[in-house]
């Protein structure tokens, strides 16, 4: 797995088939403050990720060749150390979530405003930074039934789900929106067999306590 650098600890991959949105994205985000590359297709852009690891990355889920959600697979977004954001309009609301599914942080609708994509990027990276800092909470590592059928992220909102946190509070500390924090509830709770918040605290905190 690739390593942060001193250009990556600042820099953001914009993946993206149209030079108007990559440019646009860029100039964004250079004002302030980041190093923007920009990549106009997936197999560049794996390259790249593969031998250096960017501050945040934003890929638009429709690419020539390969989907977003296939470079996903490719990069093996689940365990990939920064956060990415897939970029979609709103009829790709669906595939964006099976892209949450598959490794992305989040994801950001076109058309997007400049304020708020300059706010989630920083926002993502420094929850990304907290949890490199602070370590796993304890209680991920316990095998409680169902342990290896999460995901990182899904461990993670599990974790917040467990200390009592809301969706708003849980996607400001992880750096996703509230409404992405329901999507991984959704698939944590199927995944544990729980019927609602309380189960998933229920099945996690027992089982510690038998440890």
């Amino acid at each position: 797995m690739p390593t942060t650098q001193a250009m990556g600890a600042n820099e953001v991959f914009v993946v993206d088939d149209d030079p108007a949105v990559r440019d646009a994205l860029a100039t964004v985000l250079t004002i302030e403050g980041f190093h923007v590359t920009g990549f106009a297709d997936g197999g560049a852009f794996l390259v790249a990720a593969r031998s250096r690891t960017p501050a945040c990355i934003l890929l638009d889920v429709h690419m020539p060749g390969r989907s977003g959600l296939d470079i996903l697979r490719d990069l093996n977004a689940q365990h990939y150390p920064a956060p990415i954001f897939i970029i979609s309009g709103q009829g790709d609301i669906p595939m964006a979530v099976e892209a949450i599914k598959n490794g992305a942080l989040d994801f950001i609708e076109k058309p997007f405003d400049a304020e708020t994509v300059v706010s989630r990027v920083r926002e993502a990276i420094e929850a990304s930074v907290r949890r490199t800092q602070n370590g796993k909470a304890d209680f991920l590592h316990i095998s409680f039934p169902g342990h290896d059928l999460l995901t990182p992220r899904e461990r993670e909102v599990l974790a917040q789900i467990a200390s009592g946190a809301s969706n708003k509070e849980a996607g400001r500390h992880l750096g996703i929106s509230p409404r992405t924090i329901e999507v991984h509830r959704a698939r944590i709770m199927e995944k544990l067999g729980a019927k609602n918040a309380a189960d998933l605290v229920r099945i996690v905190l027992t089982e510690s306590r038998n440890q």
